[in-house]
């Protein structure tokens, strides 16, 4: 088995491929500290051929199973060209950061932008706008499509863009329109990090956590005026990309 493990700022995942590059397990886990340990754990008593990380804490595994590691850039490249190897561009949202990547035509990475380290444009706001709601992503995500007032939130920075929704439900908003505001935000910021490379493209991927969000997919593809697909298991791609990046590595030793 070809392992990729990808350990982002708020969810660890792991995938295991087999010799025809089929998944075979898949698991994604809360990232705590001692990461290491838990995937050590994780580990244990499988076959284990090759191991790739890659993500926020990858030279953590690097360092306790003396394994390669790959940049987030070359993992989600890899991953989504895996799914949809017509894929132009690959657009990431995850915890922590978001970044967007122009492909090869065989699934490399020939330039790429990543945001600006603030939380506003993260998978981080999502959640952090959700609890403030009372609400899990999944319902958030959902009202959404409910929304009757084009409201938005300003602040580039996540902390005053909290106070902002904060206002918002001060001022009996409803929470759809909250979360409308909340998404055009996430989205207006993407859709700038991503014009340049998405003129340029027809097929773009969308992957990380942020991907499952259905009504985020809606607002960007408005945006980017561009169809915008999740790549199937959007979450895991990073890993999958490090497990495809093991096979390889295996199979040049």
């Amino acid at each position: 088995m070809y392992w990729g493990v990808d350990v982002g700022s708020t969810y660890t995942k792991i995938c295991g491929i087999n010799e025809k590059k089929e998944l075979v397990e898949m698991s994604v886990i809360p990232t705590i500290v001692n990461q290491d340990e838990i995937v050590k754990k994780y580990l244990k008593d499988k076959d284990i051929k090759m191991l790739v990380s890659t993500g926020y804490g990858r030279h953590m595994i690097e360092e306790t199973f003396s394994c390669p590691v790959i940049s987030e850039i070359k993992a989600h490249a890899k991953g989504a060209y895996f799914f949809n190897n017509n894929a132009q561009m690959v657009i990431d949202l995850g915890g922590q950061d978001s970044k967007v990547i122009l492909l090869d035509k065989s699934g490399g990475f020939v330039d790429f932008k990543m945001n600006d380290k603030c939380a506003a444009g993260t998978g981080k706001f999502l959640e952090i706008a959700a609890n403030r709601m009372g609400l899990n992503l999944d319902e958030f995500s959902k009202i959404g499509f409910e929304a009757n007032k084009k409201l938005s939130i300003s602040s580039m920075c996540a902390v005053f863009a909290e106070s902002e929704v904060v206002s918002l439900i001060a001022k009996r908003e409803s929470a759809s329109n909250i979360c409308y505001a909340v998404h055009e935000s996430i989205a207006s910021r993407l859709a700038s990090m991503a014009s340049k490379f998405a003129c340029k493209s027809e097929i773009i991927l969308f992957t990380g956590g942020g991907a499952l969000d259905s009504f985020l997919v809606k607002l960007l593809s408005e945006k980017l005026e561009k169809t915008i697909l999740a790549s199937k298991h959007p979450q895991l791609t990073g890993a999958i990309g490090a497990a495809l990046c093991g096979y390889e590595i295996y199979q040049e030793i």
